[in-house]
């Protein structure tokens, strides 16, 4: 059954709803495709590599790296205990992971995806990770204690270069505006430390409400406009301001969004939903709907690949739950338990 599920057939999928649009905005078709990659554990960001079209998964104690024309099984990083994400450093050849559960990064090649080292990059809670251009950097963001900090890494040595200390105790997605700036969302103050990569300091906090939980963030350089995935109501932020200009509604369990740069498209994925908002950027402060897109529940993150504009997204599929032991008493939990990996869905989304 396991190897049957594993088959990497790849299923066309109808998961789609078209809207009537404006005029600046041509009425678009998304079409799904799904394919099993197999592997064992749970995932939480995947990422597109546009230099080769591949795209990198999380699984737990390992990354799987996947074409992302043919969703073919390229390689496997292991070593990754409680891998959370992925980031490249083009430049400098060399990718890199946070690994919550002995608080490195894996620094591998990305030429043949071989492990160069381990960074000792934090002391705990490592979980989104991203690459500033203007400064050749990798950060990676953590969950410290008692509040939230960013590691600061040469990706060309896999050196330390400093820590940066946040404003919250749980920090999640980072992005660059390129020219000195860096944002990172705030999950517990609905909130983005505004970083000054001069002095590697937070220099502001902007609330960001009606966001509730922001994690995903992704940025219109061009525009000056930050998007923020929150719980049912992602936002728009002015990055020169910190006001929120826009708010779009997705659905529920939003982990991470995706934006394709060149077709003005923002991609936000609800995990718990199972679907996938697209909105089209028709200008700085307005967007327009042009689909909700079907996956299914559990599909939380999304990766953009900037060159091909497909969007990539997976789950594992769980079994029945197991039933709680003799006088186990089954609290209420934010993560409920799950029952074994029966198989996996790789989605890719094109229009």
């Amino acid at each position: 059954m396991l190897a049957a599920l594993a088959r990497r057939a790849t299923l066309s999928l109808i998961g789609a709803i078209a809207f009537v649009l404006p005029s600046v905005v041509r009425a678009q078709t998304f079409t799904v495709h799904r394919a099993a990659i197999g592997g064992e554990g749970g995932t939480d960001y995947l990422a597109a590599d546009t230099a080769t079209g591949r795209v990198y998964v999380s699984r737990g104690t390992h990354v799987m790296v996947v074409d992302g024309a043919t969703a073919k099984v390229l390689a496997d990083i292991g070593d990754t205990p409680r891998v959370h994400g992925i980031a490249f450093a083009e430049r400098d050849g060399h990718g890199f992971t946070t690994n919550a559960g002995d608080s490195t990064s894996t620094m591998f090649d990305l030429a043949s995806m071989a492990v160069v080292k381990k960074v000792h990059a934090g002391k705990d809670g490592l979980d989104g990770i991203m690459y500033d251009d203007a400064t050749d950097r990798i950060l990676t963001i953590d969950h410290s204690r008692p509040e939230g900090s960013a590691v600061v890494i040469d990706p060309k040595s896999g050196d330390v270069v400093t820590t940066i200390a946040l404003s919250g105790r749980a920090p999640e997605g980072g992005v660059s505006d390129g020219t000195g700036r860096i944002f990172i969302n705030l999950e517990d103050r609905n909130a983005i430390d505004v970083v000054d990569t001069k002095t590697w300091k937070v220099v502001a906090t902007w609330p960001i409400a009606p966001c509730d939980g922001p994690t995903g963030i992704a940025m219109d350089r061009a525009a000056r406009r930050i998007f923020a995935g929150c719980s049912d109501s992602s936002v728009v932020v002015d990055a020169n301001t910190g006001k929120v200009v826009a708010v779009l509604a997705n659905g529920d369990g939003v982990d991470a969004l995706g934006w394709d740069d060149v077709e003005k498209l923002m991609y936000i994925p609800a995990g718990r939903d199972g679907t996938v908002t697209v909105y089209h950027e028709d200008a700085p402060d307005r967007y327009t709907r042009v689909a909700v897109v079907k996956t299914m529940p559990g599909v939380k993150t999304i990766a953009i690949d900037q060159k091909r504009h497909g969007a990539y997204g997976f789950t594992p599929e769980y079994g029945p739950a197991p039933a709680p032991a003799a006088g186990e008493t089954a609290a209420p939990s934010r993560f409920p338990r799950r029952g074994p990996v029966i198989g996996t869905a790789f989605f890719t989304i094109t229009h």
